[in-house]
Formats: C-alpha cells, sequence, structure tokens
C-alpha cells in the first residue's frame, strides 16, 4: 500500500536563545520546541497532507507565536487545501490572524510580530508548493536538487550568499499588508522526495552540501545529516526541516 513518510526535527541551533521557528505535518504541530532526533510519521493517501515550516522573524517581538499561529491554523486547514486557490485563500487568512494576534493597528508588546512559512500539500495525483518568504521547499530527484519554492528577498550584496531580510511575510508591519503567496502545482510520482526548511538550514550550508546529503542518505538520517551539518557550520540560527518521501509500498 503506497504511504507519504515524512520525517522532521526542529532545533534553536547554537546562537538563538529560543526556537521561533514551527512545523506541521498533517493534522501534527511542533511550534517552539527542541527535537535532535527526527520523528518520521506515515500517512495513507487520499486527504490532502500538508507539511509546512514557520520561521518567526528575528529583531521583531513574538516570532515564536506568530510561527506557531501559522502552523497550528494550517494543521485545522490542511484537510481541504485541495487546489492552489484554497491554498493562497489560507495563507491569506494566515496573514490576517498574525496581524490581528499582533494587536491590529494598536501598539502592543508584539506589534510587527512576523513569520515565513512554506511547505508542500500532497494529494492523491499531484502535489502543491507554496511559500511566502524565504524558507525554501527543494525537490530531490535522480537529477539532482532543485528549489520549487520561490525566495522572497532581496538581491544580494557583492560577495554575499545569503541575506536575512525578506520582502514579503505574513504580517510583520505595523499595518495590514496583503500578501501575494508562491503557489504552484507539480506532478507527483512514487519516490519523490522533497525537503521543507528554514533558513537556518540553507544559510549555513551550501546547495552542494545539502544536495550530497539528500542524495547519501535515507529519510531519516538525511534530516539529521543536516541538523548536524547546521550545527557545525556554527548553528546561527533556528533549524527546522522535514524531509518528504512518496512510497509505493
Amino acid at each position: 500500500m503506497p504511504y507519504v513518510s515524512v520525517s522532521a526535527l526542529s532545533h534553536p541551533g547554537l546562537l538563538r536563545e529560543r526556537n521561533e521557528d514551527s512545523l506541521v505535518v498533517g493534522p501534527w504541530t511542533l511550534c517552539a520546541t527542541v527535537t535532535e532526533n527526527p520523528q518520521t510519521l506515515l500517512f495513507p493517501p487520499g486527504t490532502p497532507l500538508v507539511v509546512a515550516v514557520a520561521d518567526g522573524l528575528g529583531g521583531h517581538p513574538g516570532g515564536d507565536v506568530a510561527s506557531s499561529l501559522v502552523a497550528r491554523r494550517l494543521a485545522s486547514v490542511g484537510a481541504v487545501l485541495t487546489d492552489e486557490e484554497a491554498v493562497r485563500d489560507a495563507l491569506d487568512a494566515c496573514n490576517r490572524a498574525v496581524f490581528e494576534a499582533s494587536g491590529g493597528d494598536e501598539a502592543t508588546v508584539l506589534a510587527a510580530m512576523g513569520t515565513t512559512v512554506a511547505g508542500i500539500v500532497v494529494q492523491p495525483d499531484s502535489l502543491l508548493v507554496f511559500n511566502v518568504g524565504d524558507s525554501r521547499v527543494f525537490r530531490v530527484s535522480p537529477e539532482g536538487l532543485h528549489q520549487v519554492s520561490v525566495d522572497d528577498s532581496p538581491p544580494v550584496e557583492p560577495g554575499q550568499r545569503t541575506t536575512s531580510l525578506v520582502t514579503q511575510c505574513l504580517g510583520g508591519s505595523l499595518t495590514h499588508r496583503a500578501v501575494r503567496p508562491h503557489v504552484a502545482t507539480a506532478s507527483l510520482s512514487p519516490g519523490d522526495r522533497y525537503l521543507i526548511c528554514t533558513d537556518g538550514v540553507t544559510d549555513p550550508l551550501t546547495t552542494e552540501v545539502i544536495e550530497d546529503v539528500m542524495s547519501e542518505q535515507d529519510d531519516c538520517r538525511a534530516a539529521f545529516e543536516l541538523w548536524k551539518a547546521a550545527i557545525a557550520a556554527g548553528g546561527p540560527d533556528n533549524i527546522t526541516l522535514a524531509v518528504v518521501r512518496m512510497t509505493e509500498d
């Protein structure tokens, strides 16, 4: 019987005082917590399965609150995310919810809290990819590692490989701003693998390192090795990732 396997973990890294990342896998969420060993969950095909990460904005108050709110809302509506429009509507609702939870137009301690989000929705015969911000989704195939999300980031400065700035996110401002989520439909085949991660993975690790780990390791081990590599590279940010595989039996 075919099934979807998801191996995931979330860790604060070495330099942050707390974890402001959150994770959603179907109805299951992991918010602002610590796991050093990947957890693997198996799901039967059929009902849409959402797998996503949310990265609370650093330098803003309440990043953990914003990411947790988005993860829990996506978990609650995941089963009805049947097409691109439904995903866009859900992300628009998340954006409004983060803004309202921050106090709306009122000045509160959570004013301008925000979060990025990136993920996939696995359906019986296809897959939806979505993101707002710079958390990423990669497809892993025999041809290699291919980014299928779209970074909402300004151009990097000469000599830099990454930037911590984002051009849009959920919440993150003192006034409500609409978002334009990146949502696309992709084909789905048995054996396909996807990596969904926050920039605590992609900032310290080059694409070549990530590709090597994903090509050499199975799902759970790949998740662990990516976490270990990010820690070895200094663990400068929270590290949250999920490896998703579609199997035949």
